[in-house]
């Protein structure tokens, strides 16, 4: 049996999850991570002293592997691994990281931010303080960038270290660091930059690139001719899990915040409403992400209070309060306005009222999302596939559906590490 095996590294933890060719899971590990540390894996001894992020990824990684059992181990054949998006390292000639790692939030890049509007075009997606170039042109400027060599997103490096080979990474991770992902190469404005190290290397996401070293199919009881494909994002990889594959379909996450991806034939992008395509082969994933979303039904409610209250609404009844919910300040689509206010008022007396009011509020931000992509040329939605907490409420799902009036469908699976490893299998299938 030939089995394919993803690997996930998103906010909250580490997932590994092996699967054979018709798709079924044959194991599943995971490694926690601190909630009181910014993506840091607890260590597994309390006493034991904090060691750097990259040390602590490729601790996890290992330990994923080595816990899936030995006989299901023996029989994978390629490995894909995610990373958040933008969460970037330097590395030495040898792939040692030289500093600790950025991730993907930080936004010490806003340093930078007339560099980058100088050099990118209008409404680019690197023009961001949170993106890979403003992290990389930030390094430019510190003293220990005269030892970098390689510039690497986490799923780069992590793959690196299991077939130790430098300077690669993939059209997903890269569009982010400024690499035009519809004619598949670095922009001239890009490619004028005068840094001192190399752009790495891109190519498709789940592109072969190597076979683990002899080293590491031995130590992690590898197949010795297992290859190690490229990777992609976490979100991608969770867009990739749900089952949509035709153009049309979508994906929405009704998790803390709301985000939303339609598969489209054609290429959308506006910085000014917070829209941007990744590449999906011949295909466009469209999307972009409020700060709207579960955490403020929570700022009110607890689950319990959730499932009751919810049972007590009238789905097929609109409610006549326009909210626009968030916990602060600031959303970034299909409104991109930084300042933009909570509207949170007026707020009724009935409990059941105020929810359905703010269920029916950000059931219209997301319809209102897909529209705008659709006003901009992005191909009709015709379903939507819904994971996250939210998905799991019947209430929210029938006021959804009497907006978006398409299909609601649940995911094939929720994991992004069951996406990454179906990447794999493509990867080496094709």
């Amino acid at each position: 049996m030939e089995l394919y095996l993803g690997i996930d590294f998103g906010t909250s933890g580490a997932r590994a999850i092996a699967i054979n060719r018709e798709g079924i899971i044959q194991s599943e590990t995971q490694y926690a991570f601190d909630e009181s540390q910014a993506g840091t894996p607890a260590p597994q001894d309390n006493s034991a002293p904090q060691d750097n992020l990259a040390k602590i990824w490729q601790q996890a990684l290992f330990f994923l592997i080595q816990e899936i059992p030995s006989q299901v181990r023996s029989q994978i054949k390629a490995i894909s691994i995610n990373g958040t998006s933008s969460t970037v390292l330097l590395c030495d000639t040898a792939g040692n990281p030289i500093d600790e790692p950025i991730l993907y939030n930080d936004a010490r890049g806003i340093e930078v931010m007339d560099k980058v509007r100088e050099i990118a075009p209008p409404n680019h997606t690197v023009i961001s303080a949170t993106s890979s170039l403003a992290k990389l042109l930030w390094w430019t400027q510190q003293p220990v960038f005269a030892n970098a060599k390689y510039f690497l997103h986490q799923a780069d490096w992590l793959a690196f270290l299991l077939h130790r080979r430098l300077g690669i990474t993939d059209y997903h991770n890269a569009l982010k660091l400024g690499y035009d992902v519809e004619q598949l190469c670095y922009p001239k404005w890009l490619e004028n930059l005068e840094i001192s190290i190399q752009l790495p290397s891109v190519i498709a996401p789940g592109t072969p690139i190597c076979e683990v070293t002899t080293e590491i199919a031995n130590n992690l009881g590898l197949k010795r001719n297992c290859v190690v494909c490229a990777g992609t994002t976490d979100s991608i990889a969770a867009f990739l899990a749900s089952g949509a594959t035709s153009p049309g379909e979508a994906s929405t996450s009704l998790g803390s915040t709301l985000v939303i991806k339609l598969l489209s034939s054609t290429r959308v992008d506006d910085a000014k409403y917070g829209i941007y395509s990744h590449r999906l082969g011949n295909l466009w994933l469209v999307g972009g992400a409020s700060n709207t979303g579960g955490a403020v039904l929570r700022q009110f409610f607890t689950d319990t209070e959730l499932e009751n209250l919810s049972r007590e609404i009238d789905a097929k009844k609109e409610s006549l309060l326009d909210y626009y919910p968030l916990l602060k300040a600031g959303d970034r689509f299909p409104i991109n306005d930084p300042n933009l206010p909570p509207r949170l008022e007026p707020r009724p007396e009935n409990p059941v009222e105020f929810l359905h009011g703010l269920l029916a509020s950000i059931a219209r931000i997301e319809t209102r999302g897909y529209q705008l992509l659709q006003q901009f040329g992005a191909t009709p939605l015709t379903r939507v596939y819904t994971a996250g907490g939210g998905a799991k409420n019947p209430t929210w799902t029938k006021i959804r559906h009497r907006y978006l009036q398409v299909p609601i469908l649940p995911p094939v699976n929720t994991a992004a590490a069951y996406g990454t490893a179906l990447l794999a299998m493509r990867g080496v299938s094709n």
